[in-house]
């Protein structure tokens, strides 16, 4: 008789640890497939997710991302471009900072760029969003790594933008080296969906 509960547990563990992983495997086929989307739509503004800077000079990455930004702005697709991020410990730049200068450089004007600053994705849409917010705006491009997409739409969502995906096509990141970034996301965006992006940043586990 006491083997009963005892077996009862079992097969309930093994059902919550079923389900957790057909949540997670759902998870990351819904990331997929939306990185495989990409909007014609227009906007009010184009927003560009931070990543690395290497003393003043975008990461190959980065500049996948700002690249981007800077052929949607050329085709009139929004007339301006939020860049995001912040700076790592020890740097001279901010992320958004390098990425302002590069657009500058590559003939964005000034007064068609705004530099944003956060430690993670939640933080530098939030702070695009306030930006926006003060300016009227509402729809955005959001420009990232296609593995990224996902997540980053539904962090802007959820903080009442309405965001239209425009991934990098140049990423250097690609084929099965993308393979460890979508596990990432998919772990990031199942979590977020049950706790809230604002509570996995805070968090600060790396899932950034």
């Amino acid at each position: 008789m006491l083997l009963w509960p005892l077996r009862a547990a079992l097969r309930l563990a093994v059902v919550l640890l079923l389900a957790l992983v057909v949540y997670f495997v759902v998870t990351g086929v819904q990331v997929w497939l939306t990185s495989r989307e990409s909007s014609a739509a227009h906007a009010s503004a184009i927003v560009v997710m931070g990543s690395a800077q290497y003393n003043g000079t975008p990461s190959p990455d980065f500049r996948a991302r700002l690249d981007e930004a800077l052929s949607l702005y050329r085709a009139g697709r929004a007339p301006l471009i939020v860049v995001s991020g912040s700076k790592e410990k020890g740097d001279r730049f901010s992320e958004s900072e390098v990425g302002g200068t590069y657009l500058e450089h590559h003939g964005v004007p000034s007064s068609a760029v705004v530099e944003v600053g956060g430690a993670d994705s939640y933080e530098n849409l939030a702070d695009a969003d306030q930006l926006l917010h003060r300016r009227g705006d509402r729809t955005i491009l959001i420009t990232t790594d296609p593995f990224h997409e996902d997540r980053s739409m539904a962090i802007a969502s959820g903080l009442g933008l309405v965001p239209f995906p425009a991934p990098t096509h140049t990423s250097p990141i690609h084929g099965f080296g993308t393979v460890p970034y979508f596990l990432k996301e998919a772990l990031a965006v199942g979590v977020g969906r049950v706790i809230g992006y604002h509570n996995l940043s805070r968090l600060s586990i790396g899932l950034g």
